[in-house]
């Protein structure tokens, strides 16, 4: 009897120090991968900006120089013609490049907050998809913490992306609330819903949700927030709730305003 209560003290014991280990270990993995959350938007922000000051302007240099070639050309339909053609496709390329680098980190996020950012977005989101976006937002316009503002602004883009790529929604709606204690974003969209059983897997931790989703859900826990998914036949909702620290706390609610549908 006595050897058996000593062997189950030993399993309790092994038994408590593995799950010891294992915290410790998921503690780790967190915090390794919130730490390359934040250099991948470090990266996205140093990329944006070499694309804008460098590749940026060699395209503008490159549509002055051939805007000289079409004066020159004016007496040569068919030079002139091929000129132009270039030039249309530096127009392209310089939109194109400013796009892109805007996508990667807008401007507009530190110069103006998220509220502003989000308001961009969602107008080239539904340019670019056809996706009619009706954008609701807190009237009141006091900055975030940026921690809080980019974790916020990457769920709105791996969201709409998602809405985009997944739902087949051709109506979605965005709402962004700031509370007492707390800022609340919210995408919801009329697409096909997703499976309970893929619903299910999305709610967990697994692997099996993706990278998109599992770097919203980091970027959030490292916030102390939560994110929240709905969804059933008629659309999915997905809830990104942060609190907010007390230094960036109000008295009562803000109502929101409403932004009409982009098309």
């Amino acid at each position: 009897m006595w050897a058996i209560s000593r062997h189950s003290r030993q399993l309790a014991l092994s038994h408590a120090q593995l799950e010891s280990v294992i915290l410790e270990r998921t503690a780790e993995l967190q915090g390794l991968s919130q730490r390359l959350l934040k250099v991948q938007d470090e990266e996205r922000r140093k990329l944006a900006r070499d694309l804008h000051d460098s590749t940026g302007q060699t395209l503008v240099a490159l549509k002055i120089s051939v805007s000289f070639l079409q004066e020159n050309c004016m007496r040569d339909p068919t030079t002139l013609a091929m000129v132009s053609e270039v030039s249309r496709l530096a127009d392209q390329a310089i939109d194109e490049i400013r796009t892109m680098s805007y996508l990667l980190h807008p401007p507009l996020l530190d110069e103006a907050g998220f509220r502003c950012a989000a308001e961009w977005y969602v107008e080239g989101f539904a340019k670019r998809s056809g996706i009619n976006v009706s954008l609701t937002l807190t009237t009141d316009r006091e900055r975030l913490p940026i921690t809080i503002e980019i974790a916020l602004f990457r769920v709105l883009q791996e969201s709409l992306t998602n809405v985009h790529r997944h739902s087949g929604a051709s109506q979605v709606s965005v709402c962004f609330q700031r509370q007492s204690e707390t800022a609340i974003l919210e995408i919801r969209d009329s697409g096909r819903g997703i499976p309970a059983d893929r619903l299910a897997r999305l709610r967990g931790a697994s692997a099996q949700t993706g990278v998109g989703l599992s770097g919203m859900r980091e970027r959030l826990n490292e916030l102390n927030g939560n994110l929240e998914i709905e969804s059933d036949s008629h659309g999915t909702s997905l809830r990104a709730i942060v609190p907010l620290p007390a230094t960036a706390r109000f008295a009562q609610p803000g109502d929101c305003g409403h932004v009409p549908l982009f098309a």
